[in-house]
C-alpha cells in the first residue's frame, strides 16, 4: 500500500504536467483447482474499482481464469461461462456417446477398471483424466485469438507457469498454442496426465511456482495485486487419501514460499476457501462469492490505483459464439502408427467444406474416444478467410489393455468379467477383446474388429454362453413337444456358441448397418428328465443342432446414456436367414426371424425423465422349430437371441413365434444418480399373432414394475419389484454391475 501511496502522491504533484505512462498493473492468479474460481470474483471487483490489468501471471487454475480474461471476457462473462460448464464431464473425459462407435459404445458401458497390461505387466495409467475436454474448452474459448503465437499480443498480455516432469525446472509458457499452454500449467498430477510441448514433458506448474509474483516484476510491473487460493495445511484428520497427502507434502514449499511473496505484493487478496476443497467444483457460486467478498475488503486500494490510471477503461464486447469455420486443409503431425485416412475417416471431415463448430469437436472427440491417443492437441491457423486444422497427436503406445467388471443378476448368477484386448495386431487399426467370464455360468466373447475409417470395417465374433432356469413343465411340454411326466417344473440348461463374420458401415457415430455370416451351435436340454432306456435317448433334449444363417441389421442408437437415457432415440433391427441346420430332431426347414425395437427418451423437467420403447418380432416360413421363438420375462440388459425382458412375469414366462410389446418408464432423478423408476409394459405373444390379426388388439398381458437404481463406476445397482394383474403374483428383480 506505501508504493500505491507514493505513486498517488507523485501523480497529484504533476497536475498541471502530462504524465509519461500510467504504472503497470501487475495481476498474479495462483493455483488451487476449484477454489481458484475465486479469482472470477476478484476480478468483478477489479472491475468496479476501475483498475486496469497490464500483465496476468498465473498458475494452474490460476492460469486457466488468467486466460480467459487475457482473451477478453469480461467477469461476468467468465461467470456464466462457469455456471454452464459441467466440470463432472470436463474433469473425467467423459466423452458423449454420440462421439463412439458402436463398438466403443460397449468398451464404455461394460468395464469397470481399464488397466495397461503391456509385456503382462499390470500398471497404472498416468492421470485419472487425460485432459482432453479441459483443453478442447480452452480451444473453443480462445478461437478467436487462434493466429496469437505470442502471449503479449493478447488484449492482456498473459503468461502461466508448468513443471519439467524429468528435470523439476519451471518452465515460463508465454509463447506457443494457448490451450496447450494453459492444459500443461493446469495438469494436476495424479488428475491430469502431463502435457508434451517442444519434446519437454510438462505438469502443474504449482509444482515449482504457484505464485509467479517475480516474474511479474521482471516484465515490468510496478503494482502487484495478488491473489492467493493455494491450500493451508490439513490436520491428520483431514488427510484421507492419496492425493490428499499428495497435496500436503506440495504444500509444504509453497506455503514456506508465500512468506516472501506476499511481502513483493501491494494488494494480497487471500479469499477464505477453507470450506472448500481442490474439487468443489459443485460449490462455484459459494467459492466466486468467497472472491468478491474478499477482493471487497480492498476495495479502498483498488480505487487508488485505479485514480493513477489516466487511460481509458476499454469496455468488453462480449465474445460472440463460434457457429460454423471453414476448412481448408487439415495437416496431421504425429501419427507414426495409425494412417491419415484412418484419423480423417474418424473426423468424419471432408475438406474443404463448412462445418459447424459442433461437428469439428465431435469429430475430435471421435479421434479421442479410439483411446489411441494420450492427446489430441489442435489447432486452427488461418488462411484467407478460412483455416488450417492442424493435428498435433500425441500417440498411446501402450496397446495391451486389462479390464475387470462384476456382475450379479437372477438368470446368470454372479460373474467376474477378465478381458485382455491388444491394439494393432495384425493392422495399425485394429483391436481383438477376448471376454471370459467366471462365476455361476461360464461365458466368454471373443471379438476381432478392424476400423476401416470411411471404408466397410470388418469383424469376427465368437460366443459362448450359457445358463440354467427352472420353468413349468407345462411351458416345457409346450414349447419342447414332451409327453406328459407329472413334474412340475424342469430345469433348463441352455448353451449357446455362436461365431460372426460380418461387414458394416456407420453414418455418423449413431447409425451402423451391417451384414454377416452366422454359425451357431445350441445345446438345450433338462437333465430333470432323465435317461433309462436306449429309446429315451433323446428324453428331456430341446435342441442340440447347428445352425448357419445370413444376417442384416441397422442401427441407430443417439441416447446419452446406455442404462439411464435422458434424451435421444434408439433403433435396432435385425433379420437372420436360417438356411441350413444339422437338424438334430429332424424337424427344421429355413426360415427367417425379424425383429425390431425402437426407443426415445425426452427430460420435459429437470430430473424427470420419460423414455418409451417399442418392440416386435415375428418368424417367416417354417414353424416346426420352435427353438427360435420369442421369449419373454424378467428382467435385464443384452440377452442373446430372442430372449426378452418382460415384467410381470419370470424368465422365460412366455412364449410365441411372434410378439408386440411397448414400454413406458418414468424415471426421477432425486438425487445425483440415484434414480427411482416407475415402468409400465404390455404384450400380446403368441403364434401366427401377425396373420391372424391378434398383435393389434389390446395388449393380454402386462406387467409393472418399481425401483431404485443407483449408477456406480461398476455399474448400475437396481432392485426392482414387479408385478403382473393376470397372474396376480409379483418377482423381486435385483442386478449389480454393468450387464455382459
Amino acid at each position: 500500500m506505501k508504493k500505491i501511496l507514493l505513486l498517488l502522491l507523485f501523480s497529484v504533484c504533476l497536475t498541471g504536467y502530462a504524465q509519461e505512462e500510467d504504472p503497470k498493473v501487475g495481476l498474479v492468479l495462483s493455483g488451487g483447482g476449484a477454489k481458484g474460481l475465486a479469482h472470477i470474483g476478484v476480478l468483478k471487483v477489479i472491475e468496479e474499482a476501475g483498475v486496469k490489468i497490464d500483465y496476468i501471471g498465473g498458475t494452474s487454475m490460476g492460469a486457466i481464469i488468467g486466460a480467459l480474461y487475457s482473451s477478453g471476457y469480461s467477469a461476468t462473462q467468465l461467470d456464466s461461462i462457469i455456471r454452464e460448464t459441467n466440470f463432472n464431464i470436463l474433469i473425467q473425459d467423459e466423452l458423449p456417446r454420440s462421439a463412439m462407435t458402436f463398438y466403443e459404445k460397449k468398451d464404455a458401458e461394460k468395464y469397470a477398471i481399464t488397466l495397461p497390461f503391456d509385456n503382462f505387466n499390470v500398471s497404472f495409467p498416468a492421470a485419472y483424466s487425460k485432459g482432453q475436454n479441459v483443453y478442447n474448452l480452452i480451444s473453443k474459448l480462445t478461437l478467436h485469438l487462434q493466429d496469437k503465437k505470442d502471449f503479449s499480443k493478447l488484449p492482456i498480455p498473459f503468461f502461466c507457469v508448468a513443471t519439467d516432469v524429468e528435470t523439476g525446472e519451471e518452465v515460463i509458457l508465454d509463447k506457443g498454442h494457448l490451450p496447450q499452454a494453459v492444459s500443461a500449467s493446469a495438469s494436476i498430477p495424479t488428475l491430469f496426465s502431463p502435457v508434451m510441448i517442444d519434446g519437454r514433458v510438462l505438469t502443474d506448474g504449482g509444482v515449482v511456482n504457484n505464485y509467479p509474483v517475480e516474474e511479474l516484476l521482471k516484465r515490468g510491473a510496478e503494482i502487484i495485486i495478488g491473489v492467493d487460493v493455494q491450500d493451508t495445511l490439513a490436520t491428520r484428520d483431514e488427510m484421507k487419501s492419496v492425493f490428499s497427502i499428495l497435496t500436503q507434502i506440495s504444500n509444504f514449499r509453497t506455503i514456506q514460499d508465500m512468506k516472501e511473496k506476499i511481502k513483493k505484493t501491494d494488494v494480497y487478496i487471500d479469499p477464505d476457501i477453507l470450506p472448500f476443497s481442490v474439487m468443489s467444483f459443485d460449490k462455484g457460486k459459494e467459492i466466486i462469492k468467497a472472491g468478491e467478498d474478499a477482493a471487497a475488503v480492498h476495495m479502498e486500494e483498488l480505487k487508488a490505483i485505479a485514480a493513477l490510471q489516466t487511460r481509458t477503461r476499454e469496455v468488453r464486447a462480449p465474445i460472440p459464439a463460434v457457429e460454423t469455420l471453414r476448412i481448408s486443409d487439415v495437416r496431421i503431425e504425429g501419427n507414426s502408427s495409425y494412417p491419415r485416412d484412418y484419423i480423417l475417416g474418424k473426423l468424419k471431415l471432408k475438406y474443404p467444406s463448412t462445418v459447424s463448430y459442433k461437428e469439428l469437436r465431435l469429430g475430435i472427440n471421435n479421434l479421442s474416444a479410439t483411446r489411441n491417443f494420450n492427446r489430441v492437441n489442435y489447432q486452427l491457423v488461418p488462411l484467407n478467410e478460412s483455416y488450417v486444422l492442424v493435428l498435433q497427436l500425441e500417440e498411446n503406445m501402450g496397446k495391451t489393455l486389462l479390464r475387470l467388471a462384476v456382475h450379479y443378476d437372477q438368470l446368470y448368477k454372479s460373474g467376474a468379467l477378465v478381458n485382455l484386448t491388444q491394439k494393432s495386431l495384425l493392422a495399425t487399426n485394429d483391436v481383438t477383446s477376448l471376454d471370459v467370464v467366471l462365476g455361476d455360468n461360464f461365458r466368454y466373447n471373443f471379438h476381432y474388429y478392424l476400423d476401416k475409417g470411411y471404408y466397410w470395417s470388418v469383424g469376427l465374433r465368437s460366443r459362448y454362453n450359457s445358463f440354467s432356469k427352472g420353468v413349468s413343465f407345462d411351458f416345457a411340454k409346450e414349447n419342447a413337444r414332451l409327453d406328459g411326466s407329472g413334474i412340475n417344473q424342469l430345469q433348463v440348461d441352455y448353451e449357446d456358441y455362436t461365431n460372426q463374420l460380418y461387414a458394416e458401415t456407420l453414418f455418423g457415430q449413431i447409425f451402423s448397418f451391417g451384414l454377416g455370416a452366422e454359425h451357431k451351435f445350441l445345446d438345450i436340454e433338462s437333465k430333470t428328465l432323465g435317461v433309462s432306456t436306449p429309446e429315451e435317448e433323446n428324453r428331456g433334449v430341446f435342441d442340440k443342432s447347428n445352425y448357419y444363417s445370413g444376417f442384416g441389421y441397422l442401427k441407430l442408437d443417439s441416447f446419452d446414456n446406455k442404462y439411464f437415457p435422458t434424451r435421444g432415440l434408439y433403433f435396432d433391427g435385425d433379420i437372420h436367414w436360417y438356411l441350413f441346420s444339422s437338424d438334430y430332431l429332424g424337424n427344421f426347414s429355413s426360415f427367417s426371424v425379424i425383429k425390431g425395437t425402437t426407443g426415445f427418451a425426452l427430460t420435459p423437467l429437470p430430473d424427470f425423465t420419460t423414455r418409451i420403447f417399442s418392440e416386435a418380432g415375428f418368424r417367416v416360413g417354417s414353424s416346426r422349430n420352435n427353438i427360435f421363438d420369442f421369449f419373454l420375462g424378467g428382467y435385464g440388459n443384452d440377452f442373446i437371441n430372442n430372449f426378452v425382458p418382460f415384467y410381470g412375469y419370470d424368465f422365460i414366462g412366455l412364449s410365441g413365434d411372434s410378439y408386440i410389446k411397448g414400454l413406458v418408464e418414468l424415471d426421477y432423478e432425486f438425487y445425483r444418480k440415484h434414480h427411482l423408476i416407475f415402468s409400465a409394459n404390455y404384450a400380446n405373444v403368441g403364434n401366427e399373432l401377425y396373420g391372424t390379426g391378434e398383435w393389434f388388439s389390446s395388449p393380454e398381458f402386462s406387467g409393472y414394475a418399481l425401483g431404485y437404481s443407483l449408477d456406480t463406476f461398476i455399474g448400475p445397482i437396481e432392485i426392482k419389484y414387479s408385478i403382473s394383474p393376470e397372474l396376480k403374483e409379483s418377482h423381486w428383480f435385483f442386478n449389480l454391475g454393468f450387464w455382459f
